[in-house]
């Protein structure tokens, strides 16, 4: 496979953020939060400012690196996403068998009766994220898109269904919308 002789990706910054670059550690600031993330795994990948912008550049990259310097670069933007304007979870409680009860304590979901257990399901609450429970719905909110996601999946794991048919037993927590903040 061919390398490409010159790879550079241009990352506009909006207004009311503010982003500084040094030794491959991005940190960006914005109205909603600060989120500081280090890129110092990309070897061959030059991270920098230039004229209000986000500059990602490379030489003689192979497609494994061409695949890293794009992959960064949306890291990067979901950065930006996050500080101004957040992201959001929306799951949703299916319970068929039996009524199942849903409550936040300290870091963690606990899902009561589920399936009729005796012991509750605990998922942990990531630093930073924050969880609302509205009915049948549970919300997760944060700034930072790899906590929050990783927050909504713990939830739907701590309720995956085993060893039973999951065509007769579909309950659980599921994802069913996922985004930005409005």
């Amino acid at each position: 496979m061919a390398k490409a002789v010159h790879i550079i990706e241009q990352i506009n910054i909006p207004n009311g953020v503010e982003v500084e670059i040094s030794n491959k550690v991005v940190k960006v600031k914005g109205p909603k939060g600060e989120l500081v993330r280090d890129f110092g795994y990309a070897k061959n990948i030059d991270i920098r400012m230039e004229n209000g912008k986000i500059v990602l550049e490379t030489f003689f990259a192979n497609s494994k690196q061409k695949a890293l310097l794009y992959t960064i670069a949306s890291h990067i933007e979901n950065m930006i996403t996050g500080v101004t304007k957040g992201w959001k979870y929306k799951l949703k409680v299916i319970s068929s068998h039996f009524p199942v009860n849903v409550k936040i304590s300290g870091n963690y979901v606990v899902v009561e009766n589920f399936l009729g257990e005796r012991a509750p399901r605990k998922a942990k609450i990531l630093e930073g994220v924050r969880v609302k429970v509205e009915g049948k719905d549970i919300i997760v909110e944060g700034i930072d898109l790899e906590k929050v996601s990783q927050t909504a999946a713990n939830i739907e794991i701590a309720t995956k269904v085993r060893d039973k048919d999951r065509r007769i037993f579909v309950d659980g927590v599921y994802i069913y919308e996922r985004g930005v903040i409005e």
